[in-house]
């Protein structure tokens, strides 16, 4: 059955280009691999996605983009179909794809009205193998995002582009798979918007050092260090000069994508973090209002 089969890329418009520019290359770790159409590319040194995040220079704090990947082209059409099926606005129908690392793909708005692509055949980049120490991020882990119908959201991502359930904490927070990984897609109560977006780190010592490097740098914690129970993962919350909340993970759990049986984790402090040593708390976390961004396509 065609699905979606991993995270490709974050697209964002943010108020000012540079200063994120240089949070995502000095601060948090990426590198820079180049700019096309007013758009700024950047990638991470342990994946081969051309690029893990996008950025432009816009009027509005808003998401441009969410893009995910499938096997194939045939995956991709199958995908738009059920897309269409669903109700969803289609910003364009599968075609070749013109931005960095070209492909094929097609994007539409959620119901809620975030912007999504999903995209077969894009170009590989470069990487290389990260050591103990290396503070840097591998590739993106996860990204949470909240909905005013976070129960029914979570059934589009399972019916439609064919994630599974993996656990539930309490009623109110549903963690999706589309692979090995206990979660790639997280969903919450709230306004149209992203959580955040998280990024692996290939050990609890890079996290750490990449915690340090943040603090040294001026980016102090919001949330963390610690260690969550759904998904078993280690994290840490910051925010970047724009606004959106990012993290540092690393241990994520690994399931059976067919067989692995989703439970309930009852909410507490020590399911929150089991470590029970972070600073913050989800209360430091940015507070969640509708993305500006809701059903206006943004640059290809």
């Amino acid at each position: 059955m065609a699905r979606v089969t991993e995270i490709r890329f974050v697209g964002y418009g943010v108020t000012d280009l540079e200063a994120e520019r240089s949070f995502y290359t000095e601060s948090w770790g990426l590198r820079e691999v180049g700019e096309q159409d007013g758009m700024w590319h950047f990638a991470a040194q342990g994946s081969d996605e051309p690029y893990v995040v996008r950025l432009r220079q816009s009027d509005d704090k808003r998401i441009d983009v969410i893009a995910l990947a499938a096997d194939s082209r045939d995956d991709v059409d199958a995908l738009h179909d059920k897309v269409v099926a669903a109700g969803c606005r289609i910003i364009f129908a599968p075609r070749d794809l013109d931005a960095m690392g070209g492909g094929y793909g097609f994007r539409f708005f959620s119901p809620d009205g975030l912007p999504f692509q999903i995209s077969s055949d894009v170009a590989r980049g470069s990487k290389r193998e990260l050591v103990r120490w290396d503070a840097v991020p591998q590739k993106i882990s996860h990204i949470v995002m909240h909905s005013p119908d976070h129960k029914a959201m979570v059934q589009f991502f399972i019916d439609v582009l064919g994630f599974k359930l993996s656990d539930w904490l309490g009623d109110f927070m549903g963690f999706l798979r589309c692979n090995e990984w206990h979660h790639r897609v997280a969903i919450l109560p709230g306004p149209p918007c992203l959580n955040h977006v998280a990024y692996d780190m290939l050990s609890v010592d890079c996290m750490m050092r990449g915690i340090s490097r943040l603090r040294q740098q001026g980016t102090d914690i919001k949330w963390g260090p610690g260690r969550h129970t759904a998904g078993n993962n280690t994290f840490s919350y910051f925010v970047t000069p724009a606004g959106f909340a990012v993290e540092y993970t690393s241990e994520v759990e690994q399931v059976d994508f067919e067989t692995h049986e989703p439970k309930v984790h009852i909410p507490g402090p020590q399911v929150m973090d089991q470590w029970g040593t972070g600073v913050g708390g989800p209360q430091t976390m940015p507070h969640p209002k509708a993305d500006a961004g809701l059903f206006k396509p943004a640059a290809a």
